[in-house]
């Protein structure tokens, strides 16, 4: 039986989805498995053992749950250390009156990724948004004839070490690794629709310890950024200002927690346990909705100025489909209400269950499953690619086995009439990560 399995590893929770597609496209669920994330600080691995141990708990749960041995996993990654920058790349043809095809536009992508960037930074995606052929701007280069083939980039960078960490603890939890994906990106293709990326959204994915963004326009990624605060710090400032136990925090702000005080009462309040026999203490929901609504303001204006650097309020980058609120921390109540009051933009929560099937009891209807969704639609996309191994490295040939080469792709093309972006083939990070996980081999 063939599947996919998404891994998020996030701050507060793992989780594990296996699925595979059905004869509509949909996606079937098999499986589920959560666990509790114990070595993750905002994003960041911070102890190896415990993120190994959550790792194996959240994969047997779903191994169980889908009666399956999951080996191969499509893992998402975010942080602090996460940050984007725009850059233009191009190459000269040798051929200039040959098409352009796929090899040529992987050949641009390579040649971006020799990017230099700063000690102990590597390139995770570098994702083209506008190509030229010969100084014109265009769509689609590929099938078009020209010399020099330029493009700009969405680069995004994250922290060697905190790339390997993350490589580490999904090899030594007996897993191999099919790709690495920037989480926002994966929330995105779960929760968006063609028509928000085309007239323009940013999907605001706020997590336990990061709230990431992406922002699209013209069905193009504009811009990423990852600020290094989410739910978990609410649950803190809760459990600092009631003076209670973060387990009482977190079902306070779960249960009864709004962004919005002016719209609690004053006399509604809600006793918490005492410790060890000790008196209950009473809680105001206004005093509660006050705490929270302090944090997240914060967290919104930090989003407000990332959409104002990205230029949102410009006419021609105006987000006219607006703000997708999304991961476990959008669950607040009333939050959209203050998303659209900070930014201006009008707001929704985004679902993942849209795409899929067989999800009737509405467990993965929650906004906390956005991510991990998002990574299993990326590992089904993996997996319906054509079996290729590509090159890593452009092949100079002379001018004749040039077009014996030309000559057999095209035919190949037409014995297989697979959508040439569906057969992209493996970004620089995948072979960064296979390199890795060979390194750990010998090593062991």
């Amino acid at each position: 039986m063939e599947y996919s399995v998404g891994l998020d590893i996030g701050t507060t929770k793992i989780v594990a989805i296996v699925g595979r597609k059905n004869e509509r496209g949909m996606i079937e669920l098999l499986g589920v498995g959560r666990s509790k994330s114990l070595g993750v600080h905002r994003g960041i691995v911070s102890n190896i053992a415990q993120t190994i141990k959550s790792i194996k708990a959240a994969v047997e749960e779903a191994e169980k749950s889908a009666k399956v041995s999951i080996k191969k996993v499509t893992v998402g990654i975010a942080g602090k250390h996460i940050r984007s920058l725009q850059h233009s790349d191009y190459i000269m043809r040798e051929n200039p009156e040959a098409y352009i095809t796929e090899d040529d536009i992987e050949q641009l992508k390579a040649q971006a990724n020799k990017l230099v960037m700063l000690p102990g930074e590597e390139i995770i995606h570098a994702l083209p948004q506008e190509y030229k052929v010969d100084s014109t701007e265009v769509q689609e280069p590929v099938g078009m004839e020209g010399k020099r083939l330029e493009a700009k980039f969405h680069v995004v960078v994250g922290q060697m070490g905190a790339i390997k960490n993350v490589v580490r603890c999904v090899k030594e939890a007996g897993l191999e690794m099919e790709t690495l994906t920037l989480e926002p990106l994966a929330s995105s293709e779960a929760v968006l629709t063609q028509e928000e990326k085309e007239s323009g959204v940013a999907i605001v994915d706020i997590g336990g310890g990061t709230t990431d963004i992406a922002v699209f326009k013209d069905n193009i990624i504009r811009h990423t950024c990852v600020i290094p605060y989410g739910g978990g710090i609410v649950t803190e400032d809760i459990k600092e200002g009631c003076s209670i136990i973060e387990k009482h925090a977190e079902q306070l702000k779960v249960k009864f927690g709004s962004a919005l005080p002016e719209l609690e009462k004053d006399n509604i309040s809600i006793a918490i346990p005492g410790l060890h026999g000790k008196q209950d203490k009473e809680i105001s929901l206004k005093t509660l909705s006050k705490i929270i609504n302090s944090r997240m303001e914060e967290i919104l204006e930090l989003v407000n100025t990332e959409l104002k650097g990205y230029g949102a309020y410009e006419r021609s980058k105006k987000l006219i489909a607006g703000i997708v609120l999304t991961g476990g921390g959008s669950n607040l109540k009333h939050l959209r209400q203050l998303a659209n009051y900070i930014t201006g933009f009008e707001s929704r929560i985004g679902y993942a269950n849209e795409y899929v099937a067989n999800d009737k009891n509405g467990y993965l209807k929650g906004p906390e499953y956005a991510t991990g969704i998002g990574l299993l639609m990326e590992s089904l996309r993996i997996k319906e690619r054509p079996s290729h191994q590509v090159q890593e490295e452009p092949i100079k040939t002379e001018p004749k086995e040039k077009e014996e080469q030309e000559q057999e792709e095209n035919n190949i093309e037409k014995e297989n009439p697979i959508s040439q972006h569906n057969g992209e083939k493996r970004n620089w990070l995948q072979n960064f990560v296979d390199k890795l996980m060979k390194e750990l081999d010998d090593r062991e």
